[in-house]
């Protein structure tokens, strides 16, 4: 088997728009990718590739997946050789092992870090938002640096008191496994004093929005405290492989095709308040191939912002090649000296900000060249060496057109012949490939083709694919027997469960509770009573995650191996039809009454809960019909009578308030 690490390294790697391209020619309609479906014949593209949810839905066919549905379905492969493939792409080494019970309680143990942390991540914010030395000390510094409360909560920031050994107290008062709480560095390996004292705190999100890790900034002026501190790496926490800020910018990079990439925690929240919403943070290090790759699902357009005096201009030009080999579009843009991202913008404001960095960025090589020749003026020996820097990092581009024009366009800037560039760059090439071709060589075979335990359920040894083609995409899940239910009914269960589906990590800012909270919450009672049993058991399925402190998430829902919930989640998730931008964009026509529908989830999940809520209601008022009322007065209950028409009124009291809160129109 593969690993469960190595199975998810290799979905974070995978973009599934690129694995589909290889077989199918996609072209962009709004946010989304349209193509001629594979799987069946068609004049007329019904074929829908959603980069952002890294999932694919044919329309006609009714065909829907991920990257590695797409596989097993148009290249007859196993499971385990999809797996294979998307690694061999992505350049990503596995080896496989046979899976023991130890590895199956190491699943169990990588979720229960992740609680660990939410539980932390709760504590320092109520140390912020709900003590006097909070509110004192660190609000206050967050608001000092230009904060506002919603950005504050949005990014998980919070307090750690000076406070010997505050969090784990209130952590085993709440049963809390302390080795636990020792194993993600929130305390001292001996159990006596908590690791983050005295300072403000930064959460560290995963690309799935889950709490990896922390960062704490010393609230002290003592030159001999460290500024910062970090958690240690952990199960779920390896710095080269994260970007702080990746998950709450990882739909505005893919809207705008670009990705900032800055060096402190503050300088990512501060843009991000400004509206400048597509940056990430390398949080101080060298940017590393898992960074790198994290950033390419995204996009394929990086621009580095550095602060614009000597020591920024060497770090800009320090391990960059590794994004060229990545065939990142790679720009430059230098802060004016005295500046980093979150003071300028703080300064002069978001719009400032974006005209400077347009104006002012300028492509990798050609800042590298730029920059190295005013170094080399007069010394042929140093400019021999140059020109063998710069021909490298063009070596590394994996696209020869791109290498062709940087060689063109160097060989005037480096006055060397181009002849000559291209002769050295192709012996860097040629070495490079061989380096590769050794090291293929070495890796052992693979051994087991048993597919690992993924999102917390086991597997069939051979998953099942998508069903059969049918001639339409089917709008609802096929009735069970005996369910008589009318499609408008149905409608009202689907639309609840498509909101937990795709916005059930969503946090209320006003509740401060996740959409999946409100509304299993307020209708738990009515769990049990869905006409749908499909829809049913996904609502019931959520309930259960809550109920294990976990909040469900897409991925949850895409890689279930139940089949026909997977299925379902691939249904919910797609839509044929795109908002348009240009009405906007183009015409100036903005959306008058609401945000977009991917911003509007609030209102669109209280709607949805007052129309199943009427729903459920109109049931009940027609199951208390005057033919019960007659029969009770036939039987002289008169008892029975006034009960029932007293429940009756009530019911159609509520209900009538209900549909006009809705605009419904209610038959009597």
């Amino acid at each position: 088997m593969i690993p469960p690490k190595q199975v998810q390294d290799i979905l974070d790697a995978t973009r599934i728009e690129e694995v589909i391209e290889e077989f199918v020619t996609l072209r962009r309609r709004g946010v989304n990718m349209i193509g001629l479906c594979p799987f069946h014949g068609e004049k007329t593209p019904s074929f829908n590739v959603n980069p952002a949810r890294n999932i694919f839905k044919c329309f006609g066919c009714g065909k829907g997946g991920d990257a590695i549905t797409f596989l097993r379905e148009h290249e007859n492969l196993s499971y385990i050789d999809a797996l294979k493939w998307l690694a061999r792409k992505y350049n990503i080494e596995i080896q496989e092992t046979e899976r023991t019970p130890e590895q199956v309680a190491e699943m169990q143990f990588t979720d229960s870090l992740y609680i660990v942390n939410d539980f932390a991540l709760k504590h320092f914010q109520e140390q912020l938002f709900d003590t006097d030395e909070g509110k004192s000390v660190a609000l206050a510094y967050f608001k000092q640096r230009g904060l506002r409360e919603d950005t504050i909560r949005a990014f998980g920031l919070g307090y750690a008191p000076e406070q010997r050994d505050l969090l784990i107290r209130r952590a085993r008062a709440t049963g809390h496994n302390i080795d636990l709480v020792k194993k993600v560095g929130l305390c001292s390996q001996d159990g006596g004093r908590d690791f983050f004292r005295g300072r403000v705190m930064f959460a560290i999100h995963n690309i799935s929005g889950k709490v990896a890790a922390f960062a704490g900034r010393t609230m002290s002026s003592d030159k001999t405290i460290p500024k910062y501190i970090n958690s240690p790496e952990t199960e779920i926490y390896i710095k080269n492989k994260t970007l702080y800020g990746a998950f709450q910018a990882k739909k505005a990079i893919r809207q705008q095709d670009e990705c900032l990439l800055v060096e402190g925690y503050m300088d990512v929240i501060s843009l991000y308040q400004a509206g400048i919403e597509n940056v990430v943070a390398s949080s101080g290090t060298s940017l590393t191939e898992g960074q790198l790759q994290l950033i390419k699902r995204n996009t394929n357009n990086l621009k580095i912002l550095y602060d614009g005096d000597p020591a920024g201009i060497k770090a800009a030009l320090r391990g960059l090649d590794l994004a060229l080999e990545q065939d990142l579009n790679v720009r430059i843009c230098l802060l004016p000296d005295g500046h980093d991202p979150d003071s300028y913008v703080q300064t002069f404001g978001g719009e400032a900000f974006k005209t400077f960095t347009t104006d002012n960025a300028k492509d990798f090589i050609l800042f590298k060249t730029s920059i190295l020749l005013e170094e080399t003026k007069g010394d042929p020996m140093r400019k021999a060496t140059l020109v063998k820097d710069i021909v490298s990092s063009i070596s590394k581009i994996p696209d020869p057109i791109k290498r062709s024009l940087y060689l063109k366009e160097c060989s005037s800037l480096l006055e060397v012949s181009e002849q000559a560039l291209i002769s050295e760059s192709n012996k860097l090439i040629s070495t490079l490939l061989k380096k590769r071709e050794e090291k293929a060589a070495r890796q052992p075979s693979a051994a087991s083709d048993s597919p690992p335990n993924f999102g917390g359920y086991e597997w069939p040894t051979d998953p099942p694919s998508v069903g059969d083609p049918v001639d339409t995409a089917p709008v609802f899940p096929p009735r069970r027997e005996g369910e008589g239910m009318s499609r408008s009914d149905e409608f009202q269960e689907r639309d609840i469960v498509r909101l937990l589906v795709q916005f059930g990590n969503q946090v209320l800012d006003k509740e401060g509770v996740s959409i999946a909270e409100f509304i299993l919450v307020d209708i738990s009672e009515s769990l049990s009573d869905f006409d749908n049993s499909l829809y049913g058991k996904m609502a019931g399925l959520c309930y259960d995650l809550l109920l294990e402190q976990k909040t469900p998430d897409q991925n949850f829902f895409i890689h279930h191996p139940e089949k026909e919930i997977s299925d379902l989640a691939i249904d919910l998730l797609t839509s044929p039809f795109d908002m348009s931008h240009n009405w906007e964009a183009r015409w100036g026509y903005p959306l008058q009454n609401q945000p977009i529908p991917d911003l509007n989830f609030d209102a669109d999940m209280r709607q949805a809960l007052d129309r199943f809520k009427l729903r459920k209601l109109n049931k009940l008022c027609n199951v208390l019909n005057p033919a019960r009322i007659k029969a009770a007065a036939e039987s002289e209950n008169m008892e029975e009578v006034i009960r029932l028409m007293r429940i009756q009124e009530k019911l159609k009291s509520t209900r009538n308030e209900l549909a006009k809160k809705t605009g419904t129109i209610v038959l009597p």
